[in-house]
Formats: structure tokens, sequence, C-alpha cells
């Protein structure tokens, strides 16, 4: 909030003595209201003027002319908090008093479902807009893949967008792994419905003189190779190059189309940021990127995907990078506690909210409510599973169907908390079982991530044992790293 900031900056001379405002209470008066025009300490001015007039009519209790200049001062006092209430973006990655934030996790091209959250939320209307006023809504990425309408979602996402802004709101869309795996061609994911979505007329010439041209290229540069493709090769290639293919890279691939209408919007969406005292990303802070700014981490990301290299893709298939990363989540190798502490002593915060491992259902909080996840498989593809995080001044709660709950603060409350998220969705079994393994925990081999980079995947069991044999034992993880 914007009040802690200003009380943890010491912007304000606090320490000010009963003396200085009977000696010189006009210019202390004037101190206040130049603080609280910059837009900074603007409750304690208001609060301290106060004391100003209280002291200075004791001292100065004839002086009426003083008494009136007091309060045009305190009267444009006001008049300047009131000026600055509200929300305040301080940069392009961060904002304070934000009165409340709506969080949501991956969407996975499911339309209806994104749109029943938000209404459940309270953040659209009956018609699909704005309702929200001045809320934040935050989502954590992976709007597409695994669903059919993905393209759906980002078309009304921005518009509410915008709707938002005009209220006074935020809609902020975070990028996910999935984004960057369409933008640099690791289609291994995309629904069918998706391709789908992207043809018109045009798209069967299209795709043929996208044919042409490979054909061409391929016998002039392996003839061997051309005369050797089978007589069903075209009806083989067709099915993986479906109708709208070729239009999906265009919208989405920068090397396809530099002003690509999805990349473009990709590119204007942030990796991470941060509301109030809580930063929001898709998979979590590493401890190699502990010490990393916010900036650092967007201007990597988006750095690799404008001019992809296969090669040295970087940030954006790091397993331990903000996209792909899950050691906050549960996953080994897990975040030490002692890393999650330096990462929001780093940045100022309280918590971090990630999506992108799933929670079966449940927005469920980690490290005595550091950590906070928030992919509870709203898509059908993962249950279909209706949730979102909500932030406000009395604290943080989850948002079901059938009602909100506050967040435990700390671990003990984890079992009180999930008996009742278990009472309000009775029909979910994997909440049962979450709750039976909190009862009764046992020590078990991890379950691997349920989906991963095609640059960190081995073909083959002997490549990797060669490689394990090969490879010298890793360096050590450190609590809280720089990645350059």
């Amino acid at each position: 909030m914007i009040i802690n900031s200003v009380r943890r900056k010491s912007i304000l001379p606090l320490a000010i003595h009963r003396a200085e405002w009977t000696i010189q209470p006009k210019a202390t008066a004037f101190q206040c209201l130049r603080f609280a025009l910059a837009g900074v300490g603007r409750f304690e001015s208001i609060m301290y003027f106060k004391q100003v007039m209280i002291f200075t009519m004791d001292y100065h209790r004839p002086d009426l002319r003083l008494f009136f200049q007091l309060n045009v001062f305190y009267g444009l006092l006001l008049l300047s908090n009131l000026a600055y209430a509200g929300a305040r973006e301080i940069d392009g990655f961060r904002w304070e008093g934000v009165e409340r934030i709506v969080a949501i996790g991956d969407l996975h091209g499911d339309y209806e479902n994104y749109l029943e959250v938000l209404r459940i939320a309270g953040l659209i209307n009956k018609r699909g807009k704005w309702s929200g006023g001045k809320t934040h809504l935050v989502q954590t990425g992976d709007i597409p893949d695994r669903g059919p309408d993905s393209i759906k979602i980002i078309e009304h996402i921005s518009k509410l967008a915008r709707q938002a802004k005009k209220k006074g709101g935020r809609v902020h869309s975070l990028i996910g792994n999935h984004e960057a795996m369409n933008m640099y061609g690791d289609l291994r994911y995309v629904h069918p419905g998706e391709f789908k979505a992207f043809v018109n007329r045009n798209s069967a010439a299209l795709r043929d003189r996208y044919f042409a041209v490979l054909m061409q290229n391929l016998e002039a540069q392996n003839p061997e190779r051309f005369t050797s493709l089978p007589e069903n090769y075209r009806t083989v290639w067709n099915v993986k190059f479906p109708l709208g293919w070729v239009e999906h890279r265009q919208a989405w691939d920068p090397a396809w189309n530099p002003e690509g209408e999805i990349a473009t919007w990709v590119l204007e969406n942030k990796v991470s940021i941060k509301i109030n005292d809580t930063i929001f990303l898709h998979g979590g802070i590493s401890a190699y990127y502990c010490q990393n700014s916010l900036e650092s981490i967007t201007e990597k990301a988006h750095a690799s995907l404008r001019h992809y290299d296969f090669n040295n893709p970087g940030i954006i298939v790091d397993e331990f990078g903000p996209l792909w990363y899950r050691g906050l989540s549960g996953v080994e190798p897990h975040a030490l506690p002692a890393t999650v502490d330096a990462i929001l002593e780093h940045q100022g915060v309280r918590q971090i909210v990630v999506g992108h491992s799933p929670t079966d259902g449940v927005i469920w909080p980690r490290y005595d409510a550091k950590v906070v996840m928030i992919d509870t498989g709203i898509s059908h593809a993962y249950g279909g599973y209706l949730a979102y995080l909500e932030i406000t001044p009395e604290g943080l709660f989850a948002g079901y169907p059938s009602g909100k709950l506050p967040l435990p603060s700390n671990d003990e409350g984890l079992v009180s908390y999930l008996k009742k998220v278990i009472e309000k969705n009775p029909d979910n079994s994997n909440l049962q079982e979450r709750l039976e393994v909190l009862l009764n925990p046992v020590t078990a081999e991890p379950d691997g991530m349920e989906e991963t980079s095609a640059h960190n995947a081995v073909g083959d069991v002997a490549t990797a044992q060669t490689a394990a044999a090969e490879t010298p034992a890793p360096e050590p993880i450190p609590i809280c790293g720089i990645s350059p």
C-alpha cells in the first residue's frame, strides 16, 4: 500500500518536534502541502497538518489571520489528497494503491469458462463487458493450446482491457510458456480448433502456395530426397499442416510476419508485474533469477521471442526461468524457504502469485502464503474448475462459484481451509485426495512436469544415460542468484 511504502522510505519529516510547529507553523504546513502535491505521504501530511493547527491555536490563539491561512493550507491539502486518491502506476511494471485485485490462472482455449470465472468475480456483465470498476484483473498467462478458442479469448481480453481502463480499472495479461511456444513454433499442444479459427476462403490457396515453395526449395537443395517422396506425401503433409496452419504462423511468429497481430499483442505484455505488495507471473522466480529486476526478466523474454535462436533460446525455454519454473509450486527441485524470503525481500513484496502448475480446483497457498498457486484448471482440458484469487485491504480470498473463502496465512491452516473448499465443491474428488495427503504425508518420488520445453526433452534412454555419464555434477543451486 502507498502508506506503507511511505513509511518504509521515510519520505516525510515524521520526527518534527512540537516546537517547530509553534515557531514556524506556516512554513511547516507548507512543507506538508508540498509533499502531498508531489503525490507522496499525503495521508501522513493530513494527519500532521491537523496537529499543527491544534498546536498553533494553542500558542497563537488571538491570531485569526494565521488561523485563516492555515485553513486555506488544509483545504489545499485535502484537494491534493483527492487528486491522488486511488491506484497509481509507478512505472510499466509496478502499481500501488489498488483496492481490489482479481487474478486468474491458465485458460487454455476455454472461452466459456473464461467468461464464467469473470462473471463469478463480478468483472463482466451479462453481455461480457467490463463491470469491475477500478478492479485490476491479472491473467497469469497460458491462454492458448489444449482448447479451441484461444483467439476468441485474446480478442475479448484485449477489448476488456480498453473497457476497464476507461472505468479506472486495468487488465494485465502476462506471458506464459504456451504463448512463447506458439511464437517460436512448438505446436505440440495446439488444439485443431485453433487452426480452424484462422480458416477463411483463401486458406486452401495459401497453403498450396506454401507447399509449392517448399517443394521448389527441396528440389533445388536435395533433388534425391525430392524424387524419393512417396505418392501420398501431400496427403500426409496436409494432415500435419491443416488449413489455418499458415495463418496461425503469420499471426504468432515474428519470423513469418514481424507485424503479426497476436505476436504484437504478446510482446506488449509483461512476464511479471508488481501490484501493491504482490508479484504476479506465470511459472515462478527461481534462485537463479532471484536478483533480477522485473524489467530485465521481461526484456530477456521479449528479445528471445522477437529473434528466436534455436541454438540459444535463452530464458523462454529455461526450466528455471519464469515461464517454466515449478519449484515454488512443489515440483523438484523445490525452492528453499530462504530463497522465497530472499525473492520477497529483493522485490519488496509479501507474496508471489503463480499459475502454470495445476492444483485441480483449489487456490492453494504455500510457504505460509508467501506463494499462492492459482492455476485451478479453469479449462475443461484440466477439469473445468472455476476459481480466482482476490486481494483487497482485508486480505487474500479464494473465489469459487459457491462463494469466497479467506486464505490461511500459514501452513497450519491449510487443512481447515481445504475442508471448507471441499464443502463448497463436494464433487471434486481431487480435493479429497489432496486432503488425505495433507493428513497422511508420505515421502514419494515427485511426479515429472506435466509438460516440458521441447529443448529440454531427451530423445531416448540411451542418450539420457550417456549424457548423465559424461556430464559433471551440477553446481549447487544458489540461495539468491542473478541471471546476466
